[in-house]
């Protein structure tokens, strides 16, 4: 901890601990007085640099002696001032020109090569990947700063209590966020990454998208491809890739000389109205073909961007040694609307005190790509304002000040009381669809509700029915919390009444460890993997007669444990005691009476035209003690550790995960003997060049003993029937029969899709404005004694929304097609 405060302390306030320090501040403007915003600031020859806020103003600490000042931002030419630091605070207040390129050369070359943008431009994607590689490792700290505003609002929605709540002024403009943070960062090629958050800082409501971290702003435009996260789902195709000369123009627009340096100014020119692409200037170090600055924007119209209108890019470069360079600040500005609503805001980064290849102790990489310090959000406003590079106008400072009243008042008893009043009214909208939630005012105990769509159902076995169920939750500390889920059902046709209670005990979070025991009796589905849910499946019996989910009865106890024993690898175990019996059809309701359909029966062997009063027999009444274990293995896991546990990130390679489950016969009267295991392997998005992203699933495995075992031991799948779908798990089926291909033997099942990501339908007029993401898929199935089962699908999504449209075949004959939809409710 203190190697790391005194790292950032060194490399953002002093260049010399040996010295008392002053501040040199001042305003930066242009040569018609107008502000220059974000303007880089840095000593020449060093890595201490700053950046100015966005009324100009920038601040320095230095201890006496004679420095030389460089200011950068784009549409300016650079400056360098020399200032002395004596013993006390100077102020500097630097008027840039306006940048002049000239075009004298231009012309020159332009006689000599019509192409000349192309020319310098293929010199500098020839050294691309050698600047990519140019620097093996490197440390530096960063300081990242966000602020979100709202630019303006409808007059007729400003009323006093939204100017309150979000302090704007009488034309609806206010701060809605600021963020402010300060890293440590290590990296090592090719993508190692160690990032510690020293200090961080909010305040506000963040309405929009955030980046509060380093790496979120580590932008490189030597990569073939650009991305943001948040904001699209797309990449983007860098102007420096190494085939961008397939989807971009070049204009040299001029030459200038900047302190002994020749730069050309390029104009990026997208050959398409429409696409993956970045338009602006960037600014290349002619004869080193290096990347000098960038200035580059991507708009909604054309590059489908969601919740924003515009993005700028602004990246300034710098020389960290004679032969490396690396960005001194980074800058991302943004402007956008809704429902008239206009806001606007920044995120910018500033890069300090590097270390070119540092040597990293042995295991330094372990996969943890940011640590946040358990002090980090503790640090007061004096530890701010020694240590913070860019200084805070009036207004974010107004805003900091008010915010952090209101937090102190947040603790106070009068408005926690008045908080848990409100927090707990009940919005009966929502819980008919979300359920309701409900927490006293230290919220270490809250209790949910299950929403009114599945608490009232119906279907044929149990006929209507209440299911109220609600989870209670205990935090006891930062580490440790347990919850308990009791559940009672009564279903009124055949007069049967569950009650059970299921509960878990988290005790490490550091290693996602929890216990988990339930016991009781239930209703439960024949297909262990569900099918539909007690919604859906009233919907489709009443409406459709469709009884689709097949029942059995069951009184259970059981207990197990997980814990991720080493990073990457999650083991669970379970045991479990049940006695099951069969179950049939009590209630035959109808709606609309259709005499086209009738229901099926409880039993899903039955044959075709078996009528749903039948009582045929699929398995006695039997008891059933079962072990199940799981190993899960994620290859080179990335995390995130807080001060109150883990994040695991999704890896960039497969998951693979083997399952064993074991019926142990003759224990407690235990009548199973059958031994099954399977391996599956899988990936979600899997990032394809610019063409959206992958996801793929395999499983493999069987019975290797199945000596005695029910139905509802066998393997089942995750199919679908019905017009609705749940497409948010890439192993399921769009048209398979919830129990036709249940096994007690071997199987294959193998799940493909991809998702474009707008890449077609945003080259069509009008469709792209609806920003739709594109969506193919197939789903293949062998089992035992079935024919080879396989789907294939097309679709298209728009945030929860998705229609897909299908053909499924059996063998090589059809066997159902249709559409298929999803609108967030499963």
């Amino acid at each position: 901890m203190k190697k790391h405060l005194l790292l950032i302390f060194t490399a953002l306030c002093s260049l010399t601990a040996s010295a008392q320090q002053y501040m040199l501040s001042g305003k930066i403007t242009g040569s018609k007085n107008n502000v220059i915003p974000f303007t880089s600031v840095y000593i020449r020859n060093s890595t201490y640099g700053t950046t100015a806020n966005e009324n100009g103003v920038y601040q320095f600490k230095l201890a006496p002696g004679t420095y030389n000042l460089t200011y950068r931002f784009v549409g300016y030419n650079e400056k360098v001032v020399k200032v002395t630091i004596t013993d006390h605070d100077e102020t500097l207040n630097v008027q840039m020109d306006d940048e002049v390129f000239g075009t004298e050369r231009v012309a020159a070359m332009y006689r000599k090569n019509h192409d000349a943008a192309d020319t310098i431009m293929k010199q500098v994607i020839k050294k691309r990947k050698y600047y990519i590689d140019e620097a093996a490792s490197y440390s530096c700290a960063v300081y990242v700063k966000a602020v979100q505003k709202l630019l303006s609002a409808p007059k007729s929605l400003l009323s006093k209590e939204v100017v309150h709540t979000l302090d704007l002024d009488s034309n609806g403009r206010g701060i809605l966020y600021q963020q402010e943070s300060l890293s440590e960062y290590n990296f090592q090629r090719p993508n190692k990454i160690k990032e510690i958050t020293i200090a961080n800082r909010m305040a506000g409501i963040n309405t929009a998208f955030s980046y509060n971290k380093a790496s979120d702003l580590q932008v490189n435009f030597y990569n073939n491809v650009f991305t943001i996260n948040g904001l699209s789902t797309r990449g983007y195709v860098s102007p420096l890739a190494s085939n961008a000369h397939l989807f971009y123009n070049y204009k040299l627009l001029g030459v200038s000389n900047e302190n002994g340096r020749v730069i050309d100014k390029i104009q990026v020119i997208p050959k398409r109205a429409h696409g993956q692409y970045l338009q602006g200037d960037i600014y290349i170090v002619d004869g080193d073909w290096r990347l000098y600055s960038a200035d580059l924007y991507l708009e909604n119209g054309m590059n489908s961007l969601n919740l924003i209108d515009t993005l700028k890019i602004t990246q300034q470069y710098v020389a960290i040694t004679d032969s490396v360079w690396m960005p001194a600040a980074v800058q991302y500005n943004f402007k956008g609307a809704v429902l008239g609503f206009k806001f606007g805001g920044y995120y910018e980064a500033v890069f300090n005190n590097y270390k070119i290849n540092p040597t990293f102790p042995d295991h330094f990489f372990t996969g943890e790509v940011l640590k946040i310090d358990t002090s980090a959000n503790t640090k007061k406003e004096d530890y701010w304002a020694s240590v913070r590079p860019v200084p805070l106008t009036k207004l974010e400072a107004r805003d900091y000040q008010k915010k952090d009243s209101i937090a102190a008042y947040k603790t106070t008893d009068a408005y926690l009381d008045t908080l848990q009043h409100t927090k707990n009214h009940i919005n009966y909208p929502g819980y008919l669809i979300f359920g309701y939630n409900a927490s006293n005012r230290s919220a270490k105990d809250s209790l949910y509700i299950y929403p009114f769509i599945q608490t009232l159902y119906y279907n044929t076995v149990e006929g209507f029915g209440i299911n109220a169920k609600v989870r209670y939750t205990h935090k006891m500390d930062d580490f440790h919390s347990f919850a308990i889920t009791p559940n009672l059902r009564y279903g009124f046709g055949n007069k049967t009444l569950s009650a059970n209670i299921y509960s878990e005990y988290k005790n490490d979070p550091f290693h996602n460890a929890k216990f988990f025991t339930g016991f009781g009796s239930d209703v439960l589905d024949l297909n262990n993997v569900g099918t539909r849910s007690l919604y859906f499946n009233t919907l489709s019996t009443l409406l459709s007669e469709n009884n689709y989910v097949k029942y059995y009865r069951s009184h259970y106890g059981l207990f197990g444990y997980q814990r991720e024993v080493a990073n990457g690898i999650l083991l669970s175990g379970s045991l479990s005691y049940a006695s099951r019996s069969q179950l049939y059809n009590t209630s035959y309701g109808h709606i609309f009476n259709n005499k086209n359909r009738e229901y099926t029966s409880n039993n899903p062997l039955a044959p075709p035209g078996t009528p749903a009063d039948d009582h045929s027999f699929l398995f006695p009444d039997n008891q059933a003690l079962t072990f199940a274990t799981s190993a899960m293995f994620t290859f080179d896991q990335q995390y995130i550790t807080r001060p109150t546990g883990k994040i695991n990130l999704p890896s960039k390679y497969p998951t693979i995960t083997i399952n064993y489950r074991k019926g142990i016969k003759g224990a407690f009267g235990s009548d199973v003997n059958y031994d099954f295991s399977s391996v599956d392997i899988s990936q979600y998005n899997i990032r394809v060049g610019l063409t959206g992203f992958s996801s793929f699933k395999l499983t493999a495995g069987g019975f290797f003993n199945n000596n005695t075992l029910y139905y509802m031991d066998y393997n089942h799948f995750l199919g679908n029937q019905g017009t609705t779908f749940d497409p948010t798990y890439i192993g399921s089926f769009h048209f398979l029969p919830f129990y036709t291909y249940s096994t007690n033997g071997g199987f294959l099942e193998a799940h493909y899709q991809h998702n474009f990501a707008g890449s077609i339908l945003n080259k069509i007029p009008f469709i792209r404005n609806f920003k739709l993401e594109e969506v193919i898929g197939a789903n293949y199935l062998t089992t035992k004694n079935n024919k080879n089962y396989s789907e294939f699908y097309v679709g298209v999504q728009r945030l929860i929304f998705r229609v897909d449209y299908g053909v499924s075949y059996a063998g090589d004959k059809k066997y159902i097609q249709g559409i298929r939809i999803f609108y967030g409710i499963r």
